[in-house]
């Protein structure tokens, strides 16, 4: 096995607020449903407020980068099956083993065997991919509800605190049988506050930190969370920050370099 020296050369920390522009629904893993809740309600923390999880951002962030990367073609696509309220669930995405490959240098790859699709028809081989896995560059952390977003006359016009109720009624186009729906968001005009940081490796400079810009550019021509093409989850990036700390700068030996405020994305610039 090879053995490629990895050496920490500092870390961009982004901080920003993302905004909506329409009603967001990330849905609980939870299949419970509380006499007079709703049908589909949204993750809230623990103390009921909503909020977007990581995971659900990084994992929409880098769907975006595959496709915008041509990176899910046959040999390139790892395949997995989960569990999920009962139910079975399937999941796609890009995996290689290329060292420049921008999509699993800032996103990661996963340790262990993997079923990648060999064919159209659906064939896979096992493979691992233990010589190309390093650290992960990009952290995305849990985005919070900025309580003061949500202002008096919004919450006179809400069904609850923090989150408004959607009615909807899927018609079956066969049956035309009718089934109604109540769907938890959170309304237009929210903010969470969020945060990345994208570990700086080697001799990258600042060709991974310009990949999430990228990323983020197309999150807000797509949509976050569920049923987006119904109009859900349109959203845009604000009051971005931006500081990188060298590896002397957690040593105090100099100092960190801010950029921004910026009041968008295509405002933002490193100098």
């Amino acid at each position: 096995m090879g053995f490629n020296e990895i050496v920490l050369n500092g870390k961009y920390v982004i901080d920003a607020e993302i905004k909506l522009l329409t009603g967001l629904h990330i849905g609980t893993a939870g299949n419970s449903l509380d006499i007079g809740g709703v049908d589909n309600p949204v993750i809230k923390d623990v103390y009921g407020k909503p909020y977007i999880p990581g995971s659900s951002l990084k994992g929409k962030l880098r769907s975006l980068m595959e496709f915008y990367n041509n990176k899910l073609t046959i040999g390139n696509v790892a395949y997995s099956v989960y569990k999920n309220n009962g139910g079975d669930g399937s999941i796609r995405m890009h995996m290689c083993d290329k060292k420049d490959c921008i999509v699993c240098g800032l996103f990661g790859r996963n340790h262990g065997q993997h079923k990648i699709i060999t064919n159209s028809n659906g064939a896979y081989v096992d493979r691992t991919f233990e010589e190309a896995v390093e650290p992960t560059r990009l952290i995305v952390r849990d985005a919070h509800l900025i309580d003061e977003s949500i202002t008096d006359e919004m919450k006179d016009n809400m069904d609850f605190e923090y989150t408004e109720v959607k009615f909807e009624n899927n018609i079956d186009r066969i049956t035309s049988a009718a089934n109604p729906r109540q769907t938890e968001r959170v309304p237009a005009g929210a903010t969470f506050k969020c945060n990345f940081v994208v570990n700086v490796y080697n001799d990258d400079d600042k060709k991974y930190f310009e990949a999430l810009l990228t990323a983020m550019k197309l999150l807000e021509d797509d949509y976050l969370g569920g049923q987006g093409s119904r109009g859900y989850g349109q959203v845009k990036f604000e009051n971005i920050k931006i500081e990188y700390k060298g590896k002397n700068a957690y040593l105090g030996k100099e100092d960190k370099k801010v950029f921004g405020p910026f009041n968008s994305l295509n405002e933002v610039k490193l100098g």
